[in-house]
């Protein structure tokens, strides 16, 4: 609604514009026509061309208001002008009238209109200007010079004159104006920008404050029970809230707050898990080979947990106790739409037998359910040892769907 609102004012400026330039064209014309034949003695040719045009001008004008064609009123104008302009300049000296500089006019008027007019009006003066040159220079002058020799010096006045006044003072006011109206229609724009970074960012900050509240509830409520499969529950849960807090807390740190660079977080979210899950001094190695890689959140969340998912089984079920051991995380775009994951451990691994459809894990659901939900695919490599995964997905571009 507010575009289309744009559209129109933008339209109806244009309009007016057009209309403005026509109005005094016309008159300026008339007045230029009797000028050179009563006061210039010009009797041949160019005050009948004034006087025509500025009749045939006025009535296009008026037109406008029936039939609302913009495009057509403005065509019909420069095919005019376009036409008047030539004969009168190959009437007053060919390439050395002064009458000439009101068609490179005609050129600005169709870059103000669009630029596929002021091309095509361009390329068309040129090829003007070069024919009257050449006629000019040829042996036989098809057309005479009509301006009497006594009044060649008010002509040249009164055509630059014309020729300046309506370059600067009709076209150059208006596009003044119009260009003032952009550069403080995008100063309002960017000021409006800043503003809404700087509330996303607040926002961001918020949710990773909230974030941070719940994940400290689960672990004083953990501290309620002495049963250790409850304990771990909480713990699980709470490494998935922090997992989605580090995204906000990312992305309210970095100037571009749509996107986060994948390859810190991963670093940082699976340095946590294994400071969490097996303290500070474990037997863990990382292997983490991530590129320069930019993810929006609504990507970055679900691949965010899955990775979470995966790291934890890894470390409390297949590098178990204090053994020593290895993660594996690599990314790569596959294509131009595409991700490839590869994650995994060189721990036990479980049986080929056990999926997410026969089993009770709520790790090994939500790695396949994050998977569907990053609209990709995810298989076993059960030619490695310990746990291997390959995932497949693209990057979402809209709202993420419940992962339950």
């Amino acid at each position: 609604m507010e575009k289309t609102k744009k559209l129109e004012e933008r339209l109806k400026a244009k309009a007016r514009l057009v209309l403005k330039v026509n109005y005094f064209t016309s008159i300026f014309s008339l007045i230029f026509g009797a000028i050179c034949y009563f006061a210039l003695d010009i009797k041949i040719v160019i005050p009948y061309i004034f006087l025509g045009f500025g009749i045939l001008n006025l009535t296009n004008t008026i037109l406008y208001k029936s039939h609302k064609n913009l495009t057509l009123t403005y065509n019909i104008v420069s095919i005019m002008t376009l036409a008047g302009a030539t004969v009168i300049t190959l009437y007053s000296g060919g390439i050395n009238s002064p009458f000439i500089f009101v068609l490179a006019i005609i050129v600005i008027a169709g870059y103000v209109t669009t630029k596929s007019y002021g091309t095509i009006y361009l390329n068309l003066n040129l090829l003007i200007i070069l024919l009257i040159y050449s006629q000019s220079i040829a042996d036989f002058n098809f057309v005479t010079n009509a301006v009497p020799e006594q009044s060649k010096n008010l002509f040249a006045l009164l055509s630059v004159l014309f020729s300046v006044y309506l370059l600067g003072g009709v076209f150059g006011k208006n596009l003044l104006h119009a260009h003032h109206n952009l550069y403080k229609t995008k100063s309002e724009l960017e000021g409006r920008i800043i503003e809404k970074e700087t509330l996303l960012k607040e926002v961001h900050h918020r949710v990773k404050n909230n974030l941070q509240t719940v994940s400290s509830l689960l672990s004083m409520q953990s501290r309620n029970t002495e049963d250790p499969n409850v304990k771990s529950l909480f713990k699980s849960s709470q490494n998935r809230v922090i997992s989605m807090a580090m995204v906000h807390e990312m992305l309210y740190m970095r100037e571009d707050i749509s996107k986060i660079e994948y390859k810190s977080y991963v670093q940082d979210l699976a340095e946590y898990l294994i400071r969490s899950i097996k303290g500070t001094s474990s037997n863990i190695t990382l292997d983490i080979d991530i590129p320069d890689v930019k993810l929006n959140i609504d990507t970055a969340i679900p691949l965010g947990l899955l990775i979470n998912e995966a790291v934890t089984n890894a470390l409390k079920y297949g590098i178990v106790d204090d053994s020593k051991g290895e993660i594996f995380i690599k990314l790569r775009r596959d294509s131009d739409d595409e991700y490839l994951l590869n994650i995994g451990d060189n721990g036990d691994g479980f049986a080929e037998t056990i999926t997410y459809k026969n089993s009770k894990s709520l790790g090994l659901k939500l790695i396949h359910n994050l998977a569907r939900q990053l609209r990709g695919s995810i298989i076993r490599d059960l030619t490695k040892k310990g746990t291997h995964y390959i995932v497949k997905f693209k990057e979402v571009q809209d709202q993420i769907p419940s992962i339950a």
